[in-house]
């Protein structure tokens, strides 16, 4: 993308007020424009950059976006600091301001935000709530007796559907529709039940922000907070979030959407293209501004033209009315290629040798220098999990082309996972024996589990791991005659088992962080023990009970695991290399989405259109949008089917090679293929065998390396690797999920009962904080914590947490005319990271401003504790100078006040010394530095943090006690 912008592009950029909508297509520079855009209307409008709002698809592109918006404008003092600015997806930006307007909801404190596979186990274990409703099954579309686990996912559709579309229990139960009056009560009951949980999931943040927008008072505030917006990917928004989004901006207009209907693949998550298409007619006539971005700056001239060539061979219109902007993307540079651009690599007809002719093509450019590293190349299919795409892999991948293709469905294929289901399996012999809960009963699964736990017993035989062997004999005896409760859960046992080499050679420095594709079984081994973890919150388990334990166990291997299993699994992604150098990768066309490739290779043209859309689904947009119908029923799956594989086609650079097994059905249950869809396109494109490949005159693109300006925390990033560096590698950077958590319990519920008061205080309603009053905020965020972690305090330490609180309120309570404010965000913009951190408390004495950060601990020894005071030293000066900047006010002091202090002073106060800013910033910045080189070296190990950390057994074993 050049620095200056084309005609088009300049009317982006220089168009700031009212509404704007942009059709983009792909390749055409429209995060050039965005970024721009940004920078313009704070250059211009002298607006600050908390007032803009920029919303993105995914939370990658969002990074990305800040990103680039920070490297624009970092430099410019006047426009103010860049990370201001609300940037996010839309539930991310939703989902913070329902957190700041959280008391006009129903949402409490500690929610939990359910993802996809949460949500539907939730409603598994609540089916019974949903059962009985009368015509339930005829709502869902459901035929015949159906588990509960399908039917657990089928509700889980049509509920997110019914979010996704603003419709309300009440609108459902007053149709006369037997099927709309049990999707109310299953509605009704729905809603009731997260409430109950204090659960959120994706669909219901979006129900939750309309409804917080319905508020008069509330709306207006949040209308009021921002003068701009910007929502790119405008094609893949549904019917609520344009609610909202038109909502914002009511009241000053001043909203730029961005989008390629072309492009629009998300109708099944509940997307809507009429909200692109109609966005103007939202407007009086002639008020919006539409431009379309059409000049191409990623695919050589051939490959544009195929695809629009593509796009034109279906018919768009019906009663004269068009379904799509009409457009033609051209080529930024005109030149002629001097190599062959679109072609087909393809097995013949009657033969059986589709992998051998595209391993003969890859293996021509990889040696002729024309492929200069694999991961230049990109296979792109409507799924990766299809049986004939996995083989066709391993096909490949045995010809020693190596494949990276994290969602294809191998996570339990893979030797690390089984290993430990295996070892996981002999510490408990006795399911085996139980796993049949009625005759004749089996399941798919067992079969799964019986070749890990023959893998495991095989890996002891080897003799590799004696001291493995030992350990797992004597617990397995153990749990087979267990009497009494053990102190540990699953989760504890998986740990236990990281400590041998049979999995602890997994997380060798030089291999888990030594790439995506070598870090996969470390990766793999951190999304377990994520997965353990979410199976004991689901089950609440917390230590291994003799009286439940069968109990768990069916529920752990018989529904958990075999539901992941059944399901399938994606493996890690690292956000900042999409393809790993040395690796083709296998995506399906959704993942390929905004990314490019020098060669791109479609596959899947066997496919045909098909019906995304129920006839319920039908029914609910006739009855409760409000709108006439959109486009033709009939010819939507056709549509859906252009534009997904146009995308496809579109993210190629200097390659576009169409590739398929030819086959003429000889018999039934087979098909053409190509199907008839592609044959407009594929007929007259030649074989790669009949072109000439000559590596001077082809220079294939570099894949781009994602530019991603990574945030790191003062508290949870910095102190945390000060105060172990393995910890910090383990828990932060592989992402293992920690057992341990009854300390971290303890400080969060101090502080945020300290929080409630300090609000109040704030809002001017000192009156409330009574005891009366302290004892309840104290109770529901206890409540709602343990609710959440299903952790829980000893009434001891509960009383001991409590007189924290009240004794703080006794010693505070005189001064409270001196908070200014609360839980403060803050954030540092460096060149090549941005560190943030929150102060908790900032108060004001005569115009003399002092930070507080809290400790929930007794005050430390002064000279014992020097090095950890130290740090919190450091991290309060940063606070400090980021408070004054943001504020433009002084900080005079900066305090460590330790609520379990009861004798003494619990504050420790420093001066604020300005002069030492750049030097505490400078150690902050050797830190960072130490985090992204991974040198996680120990010169000693850290005994206090050690007696509480989970992998103390693994560095018992792994630093022998250095």
């Amino acid at each position: 993308m050049k620095a200056s912008p084309n005609h088009a592009q300049a009317q982006v950029i220089a168009t700031t007020g009212g509404p704007l909508l942009v059709v983009a297509g792909p390749g055409s520079g429209k995060t050039f424009c965005l970024v721009e855009r940004v920078a313009n209307i704070l250059r211009s409008t002298g607006v600050a950059p908390e007032r803009v709002l920029v919303s993105t698809f995914t939370e990658k592109a969002a990074k990305e976006l800040v990103t680039r918006i920070t490297s624009r404008l970092g430099g410019i003092e006047s426009l103010g600091n860049p990370l201001d600015l609300t940037v996010g997806t839309l539930h991310s930006i939703f989902l913070k301001l329902l957190e700041e307007f959280r008391a006009y909801t129903r949402i409490q404190k500690n929610y939990t935000v359910l993802d996809q596979f949460d949500q539907q186990y939730f409603l598994f274990q609540q089916a019974s709530e949903f059962k009985d409703i009368e015509g339930i099954e005829d709502a869902l579309g459901l035929r015949g007796p159906q588990s509960s686990w399908r039917f657990a996912g089928a509700l889980m559709v049509w509920l997110n559907k019914i979010s996704e579309e603003g419709i309300s229990a009440e609108q459902l139960l007053a149709n006369e529709t037997p099927e709309m009056l049990a999707s109310g009560e299953a509605y009704k009951t729905y809603q009731r039940l997260l409430s109950e949980y204090n659960y959120l999931d994706f669909s219901t943040i979006q129900v939750e922000m309309l409804r917080l927008l319905d508020n008069p008072e509330v709306c207006e505030q949040i209308q009021s907070r921002f003068d701009y917006l910007m929502i790119d990917e405008y094609q893949d928004t549904n019917t609520i979030q344009e609610k909202i989004v038109l909502k914002l901006a009511e009241g000053h207009r001043n909203l730029c959407v961005v989008g390629d209907d072309d492009q629009a693949l998300y109708r099944f998550r509940g997307a809507s293209i009429r909200n692109i298409l109609e966005f103007p007619t939202r407007f009086p006539a002639g008020e919006c501004k539409q431009v379309r971005l059409t000049k191409n700056y990623r695919s050589e001239p051939p490959i544009i033209d195929f695809y629009n060539r593509w796009m034109e061979t279906t018919d768009w219109t019906e009663d004269d009315k068009s379904f799509r902007f009409g457009k033609n993307i051209e080529p930024a540079s005109a030149t002629a290629t001097a190599h062959p651009s679109v072609f087909k690599v393809v097995g013949e007809d009657g033969e059986d040798n589709w992998a051998e002719e595209t391993l003969a093509f890859l293996k021509n450019l990889r040696s002729q220098g024309i492929i200069k590293d694999w991961n230049q190349v990109a296979f792109l299919f409507r799924s990766v999990r299809n049986p004939k795409v996995v083989a066709f892999a391993n096909d490949l991948e045995a010809a020693g082309i190596p494949i990276y293709a994290p969602r294809s469905n191998m996570f339990f294929e893979r030797t690390e996972v089984r290993l430990m289901i295996g070892a996981l399996l002999f510490l408990f012999p006795q399911y085996g024996s139980i796993r049949q809960t009625r005759e004749g009963m089996t399941l798919q699964v067992w079969a799964f589990y019986d070749a890990c736990l023959a893998e495991f017993i095989d890996c002891l035989k080897s003799g590799d791991d004696p001291q493995i062997k030992a350990w797992v004999a004597g617990k397995a005896k153990q749990h087979l005659s267990l009497s009494e409760n053990t102190n540990y859960p699953f989760s504890g046992l998986f740990y236990d088992l990281m400590q041998f080499p049979t999995f602890s050679r997994f997380l060798d420095e030089g291999i888990a962080h030594s790439g995506v594709r070598d870090s996969r079984p470390a990766r793999n081994l951190s999304k377990l023990s994520r997965l353990l973890n979410k199976y004991e919150y689901l089950y609440n388990v917390i230590v291994i009970r003799p009286d439940r334990l069968e109990r768990d166990l069916l529920t752990l291997f018989n529904f958990f695991f075999r539901f992941l299993w059944d399901g399938g699994i994606e493996e890690y992604e690292d956000e900042s290399e999409y393809a790993p150098s040395g690796c083709v990768s296998f995506m399906t066309i959704h993942q390929s989405k905004g990314l490019e490739f020098p060669i791109v290779i479609v596959g899947s043209l066997d496919a045909v259109p098909r019906k995304q859309y129920t006839d319920m689904e039908v029914m609910l947009e006739q009855e409760f949008s409000g709108r006439e119908p959109f486009e033709p029923m009939g010819r939507i799956k056709t549509f859906d089917f252009w534009r997904l594989f146009y995308t496809a086609f579109s993210r190629a650079q200097n390659m576009l090679v169409l590739t398929c097994q030819e086959n003429t059905p000889k018999g039934r249950g087979q098909r053409h293929v190509p199907s008839a869809y592609f044959r407009p396109v594929y007929d007259d494109l030649k074989s790669w065998r009949d072109l000439k490949f000559d590596p001077h005159t082809i220079d294939l693109a570099e894949v781009k390396e994602v530019d991603i300006k990574q945030s790191y925390s003062f508290t949870s990033d910095v102190l945390v690797f000060e105060g172990c560096p393995q910890q910090y590698r383990l828990f932060k950077d592989l992402d293992f999920a920690p057992v341990r958590t009854n300390a971290i319990l303890f400080g969060t519920l101090v502080h945020q009962t300290i929080e409630d008061i300090h609000k109040a205080v704030l809002r001017g309603e000192e009156g409330k904080v009574t005891p009366e009053q302290i004892t309840s905020w104290f109770d529901v965020n206890y409540a709602n914590l343990t609710k959440k972690e299903r952790v829980y305090l000893a009434e001891p330490v509960l009383k001991i947490a409590k007189r924290h609180v009240t004794s703080y309120v006794d010693r505070e309570r005189a001064h409270w005319h001196r908070l200014r404010d609360a839980e403060v965000e803050l954030s540092l913009l460096k060149e090549d990271y941005i560190l943030t951190g929150t102060v908790d408390l900032v108060q004001a004495d005569d115009g003399s401003f002092e930070i507080i950060d809290f400790k929930s601990e007794k005050k430390p020894d002064l000279i014992d504790e020097a090095d950890r005071l130290s740090r919190y030293r450091r991290q309060l000066q940063i606070y400090a100078h980021l408070l004054e900047e943001k504020r433009e006010v002084e900080v005079s002091r900066m305090t460590l006040y330790y609520t379990g202090e009861e004798a003494g002073n619990p504050r420790i106060t420093f001066p604020r010394e300005t002069t030492d800013v750049e030097g505490t910033i400078a150690k902050v910045d050797s830190v960072i530095h130490d985090i992204v080189e991974k040198n996680y070296g120990l010169s000693e190990r850290p005994e206090r943090l050690c007696k509480n950390c989970d992998f103390q057994a693994f560095c018992d074993m792994t630093f022998c006690k250095v």
